[in-house]
């Protein structure tokens, strides 16, 4: 309800790389005083904050942005299968739609930047295309009102879009079918432990009352506020929030809509079509947990969205949201064990939450079952 409740709707296994790179420093600098920057840091007297841009800062080397790419594609492609095979499962259906992603460049160093690393996913089995403006324009018809703006793109046909809300609530009215347990409305307050064990959470549950819950095996699945609910018992998580915003719009000339998803590379901008409404969604501010709307940033996106699809969208009635997506510097998530035996972590996704949820869920699952999981990731072990 709050991190993803209405992001941008992609599931991009292609969309490997993090806002950690080589290029990410000098942008950051030339976005410094633009209050619509794709990514905006706002200083504050908060430690944790410097912390966390001080590695960042580090995770932009070369060699350190190649290894955090692998990891990540590695994560998402496995992810793709997994909800593949889910939904083939049970049937869910949350405006999923199976054509596609298309990503297109207006300015000529992204589209360098996407030639490079498209030849790099190609060579792990990811069918990530490059298409002339021609062709972006064929797939997508939509944007031949703004032809002459595409330098090129990139198109990754197995990737998918979706409403993650829909798809959440879906999930858990199935899970509750098969007797999980359900209860919200609870507030978390602290982990007690004792003999290096998670002995129980303690809560503030449905009544207001204060309660301890106990159980056999934990999961630290808190997005932003992990760190802070790990931190009074010794474990130390470096994700930070990174503020998300989004509008979604009435569509009222479908016809001039996009029809799929499509990623506005230099605006760092998604446009996803979910079913009458097209979400928008983009930018990162690193300013704390405040969820407060930045009313320059939410019209930043919907004048995006009339410069490309015009009155095909009804901006006027606009609904603005803003979620905390929890990012780590690398933009590799931390999922897996920590140092006691019966705690355990599934956070740190940042923008790709969405593209990563159902093979996290998964590896995770046979980590606390004792398996192996399926895939070769670099696990926590925090």
């Amino acid at each position: 309800m709050e991190t993803s409740f209405a992001n941008g709707g992609q599931i991009a296994a292609s969309h490997v790389e993090p806002w950690a790179n080589p290029q990410a420093p000098w942008q950051i600098l030339k976005w410094l005083g633009q209050a619509d920057a794709p990514l905006l840091f706002k200083p504050r007297i908060d430690p944790m904050q410097w912390r966390w841009g001080v590695e960042f800062l580090l995770e932009c080397m070369p060699s350190r942005t190649r290894r955090n790419m692998l990891r990540i594609l590695t994560l998402s492609t496995y992810s793709g299968a997994v909800l593949r095979e889910l939904r083939a499962a049970t049937g869910l259906r949350y405006d999923d739609l199976q054509r596609g992603i298309l990503q297109i460049y207006t300015e000529p160093e992204g589209f360098d930047a996407a030639v490079e690393a498209t030849a790099m996913v190609r060579g792990y089995g990811i069918n990530r295309e490059l298409k002339t403006a021609e062709e972006c324009v064929a797939i997508e018809p939509a944007l031949g009102r703004r032809r002459e703006w595409i330098l090129g793109g990139t198109y990754t046909a197995t990737d998918e879009s979706g409403d993650a809300h829909k798809f959440t609530q879906g999930l858990a009215t199935l899970a509750v079918q098969r007797g999980v347990n359900m209860r919200y409305g609870v507030s978390v307050e602290s982990i007690a432990v004792a003999d290096n064990r998670v002995s129980g959470v303690r809560i503030i549950n449905e009544q207001g009352r204060k309660e301890i819950m106990a159980s056999d095996a934990y999961v630290a699945c808190l997005a932003s506020y992990t760190p802070r609910l790990l931190a009074p018992i010794g474990i130390s998580v470096p994700v930070y929030p990174a503020k998300g915003y989004s509008a979604t719009l009435p569509i009222t000339d479908p016809s001039a809509a996009p029809s799929g998803s499509l990623t506005d590379d230099a605006k760092k901008i998604v446009f996803t079509r979910l079913g009458e409404c097209l979400r928008v969604a983009g930018t990162a501010e690193l300013s704390g947990y405040g969820l407060e709307l930045n009313r320059v940033r939410c019209e930043a996106l919907t004048r995006r969205a009339r410069e490309w699809f015009g009155d095909a969208i009804d901006a006027s009635r606009s609904e603005y949201w803003a979620g905390l997506r929890p990012a780590t510097p690398s933009n590799v998530p931390l999922i897996g064990k920590t140092r006691y035996p019966n705690l355990y972590l599934n956070t740190g996704h940042g923008t790709l939450g969405w593209t990563m949820a159902a093979g996290s869920g998964k590896a995770l699952a046979d980590i606390v079952s004792g398996k192996k999981p399926e895939i070769d990731f670099q696990f926590a072990d925090a």
